[in-house]
């Protein structure tokens, strides 16, 4: 099979939410109960940096974008990343793809860390992002609450080996 990589486009911001439905509904993805509207989406991540993978038909099966962590202007190298995949993408390897390029991309925009967010029960999460070149900084106990149940979430971070050395 074929796939690309390119630049997320407004017109794919109907498939990016389809699929980030599917990271909802699995329960161990995002804290998000509800689907946010486009605009709501489209303000929370940074314009640069967001990518889909496309497969051999031209049909998005994944995607990728950084957010902010803080407005705050000592911070602005630093971005939490989000990749989601079509559930039946998942555990395939097309994740190293997309997420080697948001890698080299953000290096490109001047970011020196990235950092990911997950539940611990997200293993294959987890051992993706050590696999490429995270490494876990710790477990948060009890940072939120999804579903009337507190939830912690394993924090990993990269840096950059070229910006901000």
């Amino acid at each position: 099979m074929n796939y690309e990589i390119r630049e997320m486009l407004p017109d794919d911001e109907k498939r990016v939410l389809e699929i980030f439905q599917q990271g909802i509904d699995s329960g161990i993805a995002t804290f998000d109960t509800e689907l946010p509207s486009s605009e709501a989406w489209n303000s929370s991540f940074f314009n640069e940096c967001r990518w889909v993978l496309e497969n051999e038909n031209n049909f998005v099966i994944g995607w990728c974008a950084l957010k902010p962590v803080s407005k705050r202007a000592c911070f602005r190298g630093v971005a939490e990343v989000s990749i989601y995949f079509d559930q039946n993408y998942l555990g395939k390897g097309l994740g190293t793809i997309l997420l080697k390029k948001l890698i080299i991309d953000s290096e490109n925009h001047g970011f020196w860390t990235l950092q990911s967010n997950i539940f611990p029960e997200n293993e294959a999460s987890i051992k993706f992002h050590q696999k490429n070149g995270f490494r876990t900084l710790g477990t948060r106990k009890k940072v939120g609450i999804l579903n009337n149940e507190w939830k912690d979430l394993v924090m990993l971070e990269k840096r950059s080996e070229t910006v901000g050395v």
